[in-house]
């Protein structure tokens, strides 16, 4: 950009989001926390207390060369900088996000890596960006030898999962989710709206924001991280239900040694251990991108859910807590 040249609006932002059971049988500590999420030398861990225990490792930029996605199959090369960061919520949940923001417009030529590094988190297009149909591309998945911010996760993710800290004992059983997204602006003077969310096959959730201009890709990208570590919570307590056999009445598989819980309260106590406190929508969610939240616990209705699945588990838990005798029969 020369000088007096007035930058593009930024038309277009996408990132995604993986979420996991840390792999450790006890909860890491913030001490150990810092450890984990130590992935550069030169930049602290960002660590907090309040509301919860929470730790986010500094932002780490790959260089990309490469076309963008695109729903009408046009070629759009595109060169810049993706930012992907960790975080680790109360010691047990970690997630890798990666995101990248990107102008109505760039240059014709490529310019210097300078002209790049300068601008963390940006990929301008060659040319005039075709905005709807990138945003369609990204939420579908490019082709191979497209950008995929998701690979830029995953990457990441890989990278801390094989810490030293990491036991690899995780307490009980679970599966990654990916969550994919994009956010366009809106209107003047519209207020920030989802337009679309899908929980798609394979793990995969995708979500179609609008945001007003201006609004920062990293202030996308925590209200996105906020909602896959909700998703994958709800998934996973989901899973551990409909994975055991309810009702006090149900005959063991095998008899019980004397002082061993039933396999109900064995199979849930790790949930209500590691997971149930874990809930805490719009923490560390942007004041201007809370309202978002408001939707998603109208339709479909997050919060909801999950007071019905821990009601559900308390009542198991109850029930298995009381003496069950068999019927005596009296002569």
């Amino acid at each position: 950009m020369t000088p007096g040249e007035t930058q593009p609006p930024v038309v277009l932002a996408c990132g995604e989001v993986r979420t996991c059971l840390l792999p450790a049988l006890q909860a890491l500590d913030s001490r150990a926390a810092a450890q984990l999420l130590g992935v550069r030398a030169d930049e602290r861990v960002l660590l907090s207390e309040r509301p919860n225990l929470y730790g986010r490792s500094p932002d780490t930029l790959t260089g990309v060369d490469c076309p963008l996605p695109s729903a009408n199959g046009a070629r759009i090369r595109a060169v810049g900088t993706v930012a992907a960061h960790a975080s680790l919520t109360e010691g047990r949940v970690l997630q890798s996000s990666a995101h990248f923001r990107a102008p109505a417009a760039g240059p014709d030529h490529r310019r210097p890596w300078g002209h790049y590094l300068v601008r963390p988190g940006t990929v301008e297009p060659f040319g005039k960006l075709p905005y709807e149909a990138v945003a369609q591309g990204l939420l579908a998945g490019g082709r191979p030898g497209e950008l995929d911010v998701g690979l830029i996760a995953d990457g990441l993710l890989t990278r801390v999962l094989r810490h030293p800290l990491l036991d690899q004992r995780p307490p009980l059983k679970s599966r990654p989710t990916r969550l994919r997204w994009v956010a366009l602006p809106t209107e003047r003077d519209e207020g920030p709206s989802i337009e679309r969310f899908t929980v798609a096959e394979d793990e995969l959730r995708t979500v179609r924001l609008r945001v007003p201009a201006g609004t920062p890709s990293g202030d996308i990208a925590g209200l996105c991280d906020d909602l896959a570590l909700h998703d994958w919570l709800l998934t996973t307590v989901v899973r551990i239900l409909d994975g055991i056999r309810l009702g006090a009445g149900d005959p063991p598989a095998r008899p019980r040694h004397a002082g061993e819980p039933p396999a109900v309260v064995t199979a849930l106590r790790p949930a209500v251990d590691h997971l149930l406190h874990l809930w805490m929508p719009r923490a560390r969610v942007a004041p201007r991108l809370a309202p978002l939240w408001d939707a998603l616990e109208e339709r479909p209705g997050f919060t909801r859910q999950w007071r019905t699945l821990v009601q559900r588990i308390r009542d198991q838990l109850a029930l298995h807590a009381i003496p069950h005798r068999e019927a005596e029969w009296c002569p």
